[in-house]
């Protein structure tokens, strides 16, 4: 054994306390490496080594006083943070970016149709109650039913059966095959909640996770305690966690700048320069699929005109609005959801960008007159006033007349957001394009927020969907997902015009591990469980 194999073999027994701080620094000592070396990789060591206890609190973005505790309608991100804080999943996406099992202690298929999740032994409920095959068929058929509406019941819509096979095996039958299904139950609604007196217990929080549920004040805060009995031994660090509703960006970021909370999401690009001075807080930038869109509705008018949506397309400066909006922190958007962090993204695809005469050409051939309203708030993400703004200004060079409506922030995904013609939006992305696809774009979904439906374009586009998600040949299926990309692109009715970096400030008290996960903001809405204080 080398001197480095040495070191790293002496890290991990430290790490995992199997030598006790004095032993490990003369380890280093006795290979050359100087004392004052050696206690700094100690502390090293120390600060990358999870530690138990402490409060800790996240100012986030997100929070409505519409939201409750029923996972099938979590519609944004501190309901997605409440659910991973008192619910597992059957699979999640590590920090490393990697599916791995969750419930499921492991899963298999030999042909992508049907596949077998075998569940771990022992875990329990907070209520007490022991986690079943019975648990896990409840909370599926729950979204999946006829009268669901559960924004996970279009992603389950290929199910064709359910069935236990003993108390902890899971056996689901899909109607055609799809290689990605075990992603798909990594999904935030897809949380597990517990059979009780024969009744699935909905809109409860009682779940497997880390924290348990105290205190539930929607659109305010959300408080949780440790669980004791958690069955995963090396998460969920803190005795207290506590989820508070900052929507405005300002006082977010003088929340975390004044001690008032450990970590925060959604940091003004105009401000982090400013925010990144403080000496006593890092800022963490993570690349994902996190994309800012504008959805128009075709079900209502005049959006149902093919012209005028792509009168609009053609209306935007897009990188007018990664220089002003994100200030750089993020990449042009070409109308549709997948990023270049996606693995079939359609690199090929011309960019759209501004052109005032292709958008007075289609303006004046769809026959609109008067003021295009959309609507907007900086709910939706910071900087989306200022956006729609930028929006109706380039607009007006080309005839076209936008009305910005600002909207009130809280209510804004319940009242506006998939009820309005036009609005401002932000997705996280997804893993898989299928799953990106099936979230919000397919006519299944309850979060086709463009109504894109009975169009020739869309009808195609399902079709294909369904075809790449049973194709096993990779070079087949991604050419597929490129003709997806650009029927979007072309027929639907979102506007995409960048995808933003996740941006975060947290206390330089708070720590995690080397990776932090890029499919959602926050360490995959996971910090509550994956970090811990220094």
């Amino acid at each position: 054994m080398n001197k480095n194999e040495f070191r790293a073999l002496q890290e991990l027994r430290y790490k995992t306390g199997q030598i006790d701080r004095r032993t490990f620094v003369r380890s280093l000592l006795a290979t050359s490496i100087a004392l004052p070396t050696a206690l700094s990789i100690a502390s090293s060591v120390e600060a990358a080594t999870p530690k138990r206890g402490g409060t800790f609190r996240l100012g986030m973005r997100h929070g409505s006083t519409t939201d409750n505790l029923d996972p099938g309608t979590a519609e944004n991100g501190m309901a997605t943070h409440t659910n991973y804080c008192w619910s597992n999943h059957l699979t999640e996406v590590g920090n490393d970016g990697a599916l791995r099992g969750e419930l499921a202690e492991s899963y298999e298929s030999s042909d992508a149709k049907t596949w077998v999740f075998n569940l771990r032994k022992g875990v329990e409920f907070h209520n007490g109650k022991t986690l079943t095959a019975e648990d896990v068929i409840a909370t599926i058929d729950y979204h999946r039913g006829e009268d669901s509406k559960s924004a996970a019941k279009g992603l389950l819509s290929s199910i064709s059966s359910i069935k236990a096979d003993g108390a902890n095996r899971v056996i689901i039958e899909l109607s055609g095959a799809n290689a990605d299904f075990p992603f798909i139950m990594s999904d935030y609604h897809l949380s597990i909640m517990p059979v009780v007196d024969g009744a699935l217990a909905v809109n409860t929080g009682i779940g497997t996770g880390g924290y348990i549920l105290e205190n539930f004040d929607p659109g305010v805060r959300q408080k949780f305690k440790r669980n004791p009995n958690y069955w995963k031994a090396d998460a969920a660090h803190f005795d207290e966690v506590e989820l508070i509703s900052l929507i405005d960006v300002t006082a977010r970021q003088n929340a975390v700048m004044n001690g008032d909370v450990d970590l925060i999401d959604g940091a003004d690009p105009k401000t982090v320069n400013l925010l990144a001075r403080s000496p006593n807080l890092d800022i963490l930038e993570v690349t994902g699929t996190l994309h800012y869109t504008f959805p128009m509705r075709l079900n209502v008018a005049p959006f149902d005109n093919y012209d005028l949506r792509m009168a609009l397309k053609y209306s935007l400066k897009r990188q007018e609005l990664v220089d002003k909006i994100l200030l750089g922190h993020g990449a042009l958007g070409n109308d549709h959801p997948i990023s270049t962090a996606n693995r079939y993204h359609n690199s090929s695809m011309p960019q759209r960008d501004f052109d005032a005469d292709k958008a007075a050409f289609h303006y004046k051939k769809s026959g609109h007159t008067g003021a295009i309203q959309l609507s907007t708030s900086e709910a939706a993400f910071a900087g989306a006033v200022d956006a729609a703004q930028l929006i109706a200004a380039s607009a007006a060079e080309a005839g076209i007349n936008i009305e910005v409506v600002r909207e009130p922030k809280d209510g804004y995904w319940s009242n506006v957001w998939n009820k309005k013609g036009w609005s401002a939006c932000y997705w996280g992305g997804r893993p898989t394009e299928d799953w990106m696809f099936s979230a919000a774009y397919t006519n299944d979904t309850e979060w086709n927020d463009t109504a894109w439906k009975g169009t020739d374009a869309s009808a195609k586009f399902n079709d294909l969907v369904i075809q790449a998600r049973s194709e096993l040949d990779e070079a087949k299926r991604g050419e597929m997902y490129a003709e997806c990309q650009r029927l979007i692109s072309d027929d639907g009715g979102t506007i995409c015009p960048m995808f933003a970096n996740y941006i975060m400030a947290h206390s330089k008290k708070v720590t995690h591990g080397p990776d932090v996960a890029s499919n959602w903001e926050l360490d995959g809405h996971k910090a509550s469980e994956r970090w811990w204080f220094a």
